[in-house]
Parts: C-alpha cells; structure tokens; sequence
C-alpha cells in the first residue's frame, strides 16, 4: 500500500524550529510535502492574499522532502498546495505548526497556525494544528514528539468529521511528564488590550500593542485548565461560525412585523 501524503505547513516560517520538528514526525507516518510562508505570520489569522504578488520557490531545506516557501500567509500556503504543488494529488492529512506560542481560548481566532488547519478543513482534508505554549526561541520539542506522532496516526486511522480540525495545544516541559491528553473545549478568555502611545526617532507618533490574558473561565473541561495541569489539549474546531442557538431567539423574540412594514 502507498504510504499516506502529508503536507506541512506553519505560521513562523519555513526555517523554524517547531516546523523541522513537525516534518520530522510527519515522516514516520507518510510522503511529506511542505509549503510554508517564507518568514513570520503570527497572528494573521485566516487572511488571505489579494491585488498582490504571491510566489513560490523550492527549498531544499528537509532532507528527503519536498519543500516550498511562499510570500503568502499560511492559509495561501495551503491553497497553493492544493491548486499548484499537489495538483491532482490529495493530502491524505495536512498539520499545521509546530507553532511556538499559544493557541489556545480566542488565540485560535488570531492564529496563523490554525488558519492553515482551518483552510485544509474547509477543502474537506483531515486537518490539525499544533502548538507548544512556550514562545522561546530554544523551546524544548522532545516531550510532545511521540504525542504529535499518536495524535496524527489516530486521524490517519480514524479521520475526524467533515469541516473539523483539530487544535493541538502542548503544555511547555516541566519537571514532570505529560499527564495525558484532554479532548476538551474552548476556554472563554480574551487578551485585554493596552496601546502604549510611542514616539519615533523623528517624533512621529505610533503605538504599540500590549496587554494580558484573561481567563474568565472556571471549568476543567477547557483547553486552559488543560495547559494549566500539564495535559495536552485537543478541541476540535469548525470554520461554521453561526451561534445556532440564537436563531429560534431571534426569530422569536424580535417585532419582525415592524421590520417587515419598512419593506
């Protein structure tokens, strides 16, 4: 049988850490093919690239493995994937990360990483995005190898729903080893922004965005508290953003007799 094919994105750039440890764990499992930006996208969420130039050049940078780098955002990366590098071959799973930083609560609506799962899953691909919540530079990958491993095997095996991909988040290494894995949900919490008004070297005004996170969330059912006693956590996330329960509310609760009367 031919072995399963994998393409490998990432939101830090074809050259980081995170992404040569991904590759390397991809391999164990399938054929590996890689697209990814050629510098830095943190933070772009699911942007996409329009009225500018988008390029591509082969990288030989993974030993063994077919490699790309593109001006693009992550979710460009897996769109020319699909259209350009595979053609009319279809990924059998595509894995986004290992991203170097934190993915978890509302940092899955801001993360590049995930917006390279979340685009696989809109064209029907199993999909997942990993990340390590630690943003050093010499971050320690060796503790969430054999998990990435088994987390990915088991999608291959199993598959996961149409439209769903899996947000893979590890907590940094600690003196003790992983616990074990939660399949949970998203935790309700939200970066409380501060702007420093700044000053350039020519006096012109900026600012710069700071702040802290906030969790309101007290369950132990989120990928917060997960993190927070050293569980992986895994939710599983859809591009459907309809509040389904606020519907019947709507429709039930508002004066649509006097909204209709204005048409």
């Amino acid at each position: 049988m031919s072995k399963p094919l994998i393409l490998v994105s990432n939101d830090d750039g074809i050259t980081s850490r995170g992404i040569r440890v991904l590759v390397d764990v991809m391999k164990k499992l399938g054929d590996v093919v890689v697209v990814a930006p050629d510098s830095p996208q943190s933070g772009m969420g699911h942007a996409i690239t329009i009225g500018n130039t988008l390029r591509l050049y082969e990288e030989e940078i993974f030993k063994d493995v077919k490699a790309y780098k593109s001006s693009g955002t992550p979710a460009d990366c897996v769109k020319l994937a699909k259209h350009y590098v595979l053609k009319d071959k279809r990924p059998d799973l595509i894995v986004s990360g290992i991203n170097h930083g934190s993915n978890t609560s509302i940092s899955v609506l801001y993360s590049g990483t995930m917006s390279a799962a979340i685009e696989g899953a809109i064209e029907g691909y199993p999909s997942i995005g990993f990340s390590l919540c630690d943003y050093s530079s010499d971050a320690e990958f060796s503790h969430v190898e054999p998990h990435v491993y088994q987390i990915a095997k088991q999608v291959l095996d199993y598959g996961i729903p149409k439209g769903v991909a899996l947000n893979v988040n590890f907590p940094p290494k600690r003196n003790e080893a992983l616990k074990g894995i939660k399949i949970c949900r998203q935790a309700r919490a939200k970066w409380q922004e501060d702007f420093e008004e700044r000053y350039d070297p020519n006096g012109r005004k900026y600012f710069w965005m700071a702040g802290n996170f906030v969790n309101f969330d007290k369950g132990e059912d989120n990928d917060e508290w997960a993190i927070a006693n050293n569980y992986a956590a895994v939710v599983p996330c859809q591009f459907d953003m309809t509040a389904h329960h606020a519907i019947p509310q709507i429709n039930n609760d508002w004066d649509w007799e006097s909204i209709k009367s204005n048409f």
